[in-house]
């Protein structure tokens, strides 16, 4: 068993910021990553994925995103941006160990890691964040579907689905980046409960994100009022709308059940359909918080603004709305950190 001063437990965008706001504040952090680099999940996205926000905008604490800071990063550049932060970041940062079980034993807590090892510490930050495990809705006869199922987290890019029938559910970024790309190789529909609003990336000619950033708007820590936050438009500059208008991908109401491959929409007319990709989102993965009075029965943090309401010592960093409308961003993580270490330490003195 070993002592250790902090744990942070992920490795992503999130973890990497925990580790940076301890590391400010005196501490020697820990950070336990469960896969092979600290890069969090932007390996699995798709291919294509580009972040809709500029690279000034895109930012770690301390370490500015290279290249030119208006150009939109793709995944790659994301994921090299991460490597080159973890290398220069003075932690103690331990790839392949996925802790499986955290426990409190008055004020310390006790992580178990896969192998075996086991190290205490009297705070930790659960930073594994918002995108650790794949959100599937109850849709009607999901089930009995014989065709392809996947979620946007499996998907990686469009050419073995030429030629299909391909239906992508959802209507945020992710679905219509995915269902716009598709559609240049299959015939695809986007299936919404709510018709697609579109935001102009660019407003006045600057990115939606320095407005939001001068306004303020970025900053306010509004997330604890936020109970059920409403669909986010698509940042478009101008391409998605005019696709899904010109029906490439085309936009339909939900359907209303499944019948083997056949969809069946909401006029009653039936479809076959090869693939369903479900662009739903993601949940939390804090599995290994089960059983300390963390978490909700649906497996959510119980929190305010990152700082547990049930576990003393326990904070989070990357989730969606922790404390403002930007905390699962790379522009939003390090500011939350801030906040949630500052706190834990001042209560754990």
């Amino acid at each position: 068993m070993t002592d250790v001063d902090a744990l942070v437990i992920g490795g992503g965008q999130s973890g990497l910021a925990a580790a940076h706001a301890l590391r400010k504040v005196g501490r020697a952090p820990v950070l336990l990553e469960a896969g092979a680099e600290p890069v969090g999940s932007w390996p699995s996205y798709y291919d294509s994925l580009t972040l809709f926000s500029p690279a000034r905008y895109s930012t770690l604490p301390g370490m500015a995103f290279p290249g030119d800071p208006w150009h939109y990063p793709h995944r790659d550049e994301v994921i090299d941006y991460l490597r080159r932060y973890a290398k220069n970041l003075d932690a103690d940062i331990r790839t392949d160990h996925r802790v499986e079980h955290l426990r409190c034993e008055g004020r310390r807590f006790v992580a178990h890691v896969h192998g075996g090892e086991v190290l205490t510490a009297p705070v930790v930050i659960a930073a594994s964040g918002a995108f650790g495990r794949p959100y599937q809705p109850d849709l009607p006869g999901l089930d009995s579907f014989s065709g392809t199922v996947l979620h946007a987290a499996d998907y990686r890019e469009p050419t073995q689905y030429a030629g299909q029938r391909v239906v992508v559910v959802g209507a945020a970024n992710s679905a219509v980046q995915i269902g716009a790309e598709l559609a240049e190789h299959a015939r695809v529909t986007l299936a919404t409960r709510h018709p697609i609003k579109f935001a102009p990336q660019l407003l006045l000619g600057r990115d939606v994100h320095f407005w939001s950033v001068v306004s303020g708007f970025d900053h306010l820590p509004i997330g604890h009022l936020v109970r059920n936050p409403p669909p986010m438009p698509v940042n478009d500059d101008g391409r998605y709308r005019r696709a899904v208008e010109a029906g490439n991908p085309d936009q339909r109401r939900m359907f209303t059940a499944i019948d083997g491959t056949r969809l069946i929409w909401s006029d009653g007319t039936r479809e076959h359909v090869d693939t369903l990709i479900l662009a739903t989102g993601y949940r939390p993965e804090l599995s290994y918080l089960d059983g300390t009075g963390a978490l909700t029965a649906d497996g959510l943090p119980r929190h305010k603004r990152g700082l547990s309401t049930t576990v003393p010592g326990l904070g989070y960093v990357g989730l969606e709305w922790q404390r403002s409308f930007a905390s699962a961003t790379l522009r939003g993580v390090g500011r939350d950190a801030r906040y949630v270490t500052a706190r834990l330490i001042r209560a754990r003195a």
